[in-house]
């Protein structure tokens, strides 16, 4: 219990009484007071924080806001019975949550509908761990990339990409970040690790064709995977296109390798009159359950001696191999990413269904309810980042006020835009939702 509190704490400060009567709340204060309510009905008169100023942050709540509130702390109960090994009071709790929760409410209902179906998952591994439960289990391996790279997903991710402002924010500043190494080269190259659907090489052309008073000679793009061949060739032709379209000189190369322990410099068609880049937008973190493919990956990079190198990644620690604080920090971080698709987009919004149903479900499903070589989500802060890093004498450089304004600049352009925060961590940009951390964007050379 305790070990639940003082994780529970780190995240949650008194919120100062509402000044208006049914004050609107984020996802995440709603997340805060459950948390609050669930340490007041869990406490003793000895913990530090008084009943009085908990009653305080509870008064001027709508009757919605109240349930929703209890949602969250019933959910909080359920997860501290699992931690003690109370399996049925916890999957009772968990169906006290079914009823109030749903996929197709609130951000609230719809957070702890998928956490719930996570828990429960969680649940029956346990059980069956210590014997309690009998007869075959089978794991569930999600696979990220696949998900993302499907037919089926692919027009709701780009739906998504174009709604929620932070993503935007994030590929255009990421861009700027590239191109501000990169400018007034004749001959770039780009290694992307994560290409994908292409979009932030559509903006990285438009950017260098751009340039005031200066022509690119040739644009080169390297595709590097582990899969999906045949889609990221569809993505190369739609680039290819777009580039005939602006009458800029491009070509696309594709280096697959079953095992990223196969990859190596050979099969990059280096020139050395190419100023040469590397870009990865959630394109380590899938490595990191495997170290020796990311070291191996690292020391090719370093090997072909780029200019820069652009990363961005989530800006959570979502690798704790503690279960509760995994638990708080994906709650905290979903919570504000439901609240960014309420703000921005319509609920019957059938790409917003697909997204959160097949990548965000999924997503909360493996951090929560599974361990070890199945959990495939596991994001790390830019600290943890900072270290691995520096292993490879890589050295970070500072994103400059044009790079800020740049993600500013984009953000400003939605009408739900002003809801997303922008701070710096040391040299890097974290972009945030109503101030909760969502992507981290940093740029590094190598010494």
């Amino acid at each position: 219990m305790y070990v639940f509190f003082s994780l529970l704490f780190m995240h949650i400060k008194v919120m100062e009484k509402p000044n208006e009567i049914y004050k609107k709340l984020s996802t995440d204060e709603v997340i805060r007071l459950g948390g609050e309510r669930f340490i007041q009905s869990r406490s003793s008169t000895s913990m530090s924080i008084s009943t009085h100023a908990y009653m305080d942050s509870f008064s001027g709540l709508s009757d919605q806001q109240l349930k929703d509130v209890q949602l969250i702390e019933i959910f909080l109960l359920s997860s501290e019975k699992l931690t003690q090994q109370q399996f049925e009071k916890s999957s009772n709790l968990l169906d006290w949550c079914d009823e109030l929760s749903s996929s197709l409410g609130n951000p609230i209902q719809r957070v702890v509908y998928y956490f719930s179906k996570a828990l429960r998952a969680k649940i029956d591994k346990e059980a069956r761990r210590i014997g309690l439960f009998t007869g075959p289990t089978m794991n569930h391996v999600f696979d990220m990339e696949g998900t993302i790279m499907s037919t089926t997903s692919t027009r709701s991710l780009i739906s998504i990409y174009q709604k929620l402002p932070f993503y935007q924010a994030g590929r255009f500043s990421g861009v700027a970040a590239l191109v501000d190494e990169l400018s007034r080269s004749k001959r770039v190259h780009v290694i992307d690790l994560s290409i994908r659907h292409g979009i932030q090489i559509l903006i990285l052309m438009q950017s260098l064709a751009s340039q005031h008073g200066f022509r690119i000679n040739h644009l080169k793009v390297t595709a590097v995977g582990t899969g999906f061949e045949e889609k990221i060739k569809q993505t190369g032709d739609r680039l290819k296109s777009f580039a005939e379209s602006m009458h800029l000189s491009f070509s696309f190369s594709i280096v697959i390798v079953e095992d990223m322990l196969d990859f190596n410099k050979d099969l990059l068609e280096l020139d050395p009159r190419e100023a040469l880049g590397v870009y990865s937008a959630y394109g380590l973190y899938s490595l990191i359950a495997q170290q020796d493919r990311l070291e191996s990956l690292m020391k090719v990079i370093k090997s072909t001696k780029p200019r820069v190198m652009v990363v961005c990644e989530v800006a959570a620690n979502l690798n704790s191999p503690n279960f509760v604080n995994r638990l708080i920090e994906a709650l905290f971080h979903f919570g504000a990413v439901f609240d960014a698709l309420e703000e921005c987009m319509d609920r019957e919004d059938e790409n917003r269904g697909v997204t959160e149903s097949m990548y965000l479900g999924e997503a909360i499903r493996s951090i929560v309810a599974t361990e070890g070589a199945e959990r495939a989500i596991r994001h790390v802060s830019i600290d943890v980042w900072r270290k691995f890093f520096a292993r490879f004498g890589m050295r970070e450089i500072g994103l400059g006020m044009s790079t800020l304004y740049q993600a500013k600049l984009v953000a400003g352009k939605f009408s739900c835009g002003s809801s997303c925060t922008f701070d710096m961590d040391g040299k890097s940009i974290v972009i945030g939702w109503k101030g909760t951390p969502i992507e981290c964007l940093s740029a590094w050379k190598f010494a």
